[in-house]
């Protein structure tokens, strides 16, 4: 069983505090700043959309390079093995997994030297001070879209910056002790409820 963060749309303001933090958080540590949540509104509710890091993780599943893996208490994506196929994407059953563009690290914004960009060219054009060409084939190298998702900022000893930044603490880290737990409770209560039918089966 894995740890999944969840929200409580009874609590939530909808003020987008939480994906403030995960993307500064991600940030700090080099990956992308797309928010790995989306707060979204239904009807007067307002709740975040995250990854549940499911058991069976179909987004890892249907992966053609194995970029997203199953560790021990969450799933993971590795964002320098993503492809952009968006095969994750539409796999999640929970619509959690985003695309945002990725530029490798020392890559060039712009050249100091023009380079022509024409229809029968796929060069970049720095025809415009700081900007990549608008011809059709024009391009901005070494961007590519690739895939977000939660990762339970598993690289921060406080744990996801969305529940801790939370105003109204409505997101919490569900662990899986703490589901077992409650699993166990609602079989108490069921059992419970049951004896005081006083059942008879029946031809008793």
């Amino acid at each position: 069983m894995k740890s999944f963060v969840v929200a409580d749309p009874d609590k939530c303001i909808g003020c987008g505090t939480c994906m403030a933090a995960c993307s500064e958080e991600h940030k700090k540590v080099g990956l992308q700043s797309h928010p790995r949540l989306t707060v979204v509104k239904h009807d007067n509710a307002t709740a975040p959309v995250m990854c549940r890091h499911c058991e069976d993780a179909p987004c890892a599943a249907v992966c053609p390079v194995q970029a997203i893996s199953k560790q021990a208490d969450r799933v993971v994506l590795n964002e320098s093995l993503c492809v952009g196929c968006t095969l994750c994407a539409v796999a999640c059953p929970f619509g959690a997994i985003a695309f945002d563009g990725s530029r490798p690290i020392a890559m060039a914004n712009s050249y100091d030297t023009y380079i022509p960009s024409t229809p029968r060219s796929s060069n970049p054009s720095t025809s415009i001070p700081s900007t990549f060409g608008q011809d059709i084939l024009a391009w901005e190298p070494g961007v590519k879209s690739i895939a977000v998702k939660c990762d339970l900022c598993g690289f921060r000893e406080q744990g996801p910056a969305c529940a801790e930044v939370c105003p109204t603490d409505a997101i919490v880290i569900v662990q899986p002790d703490a589901m077992q737990e409650a699993a166990k409770i609602k079989r108490m209560v069921a059992a419970s409820d049951v004896s005081k039918l006083n059942w008879e089966p029946k031809g008793s």
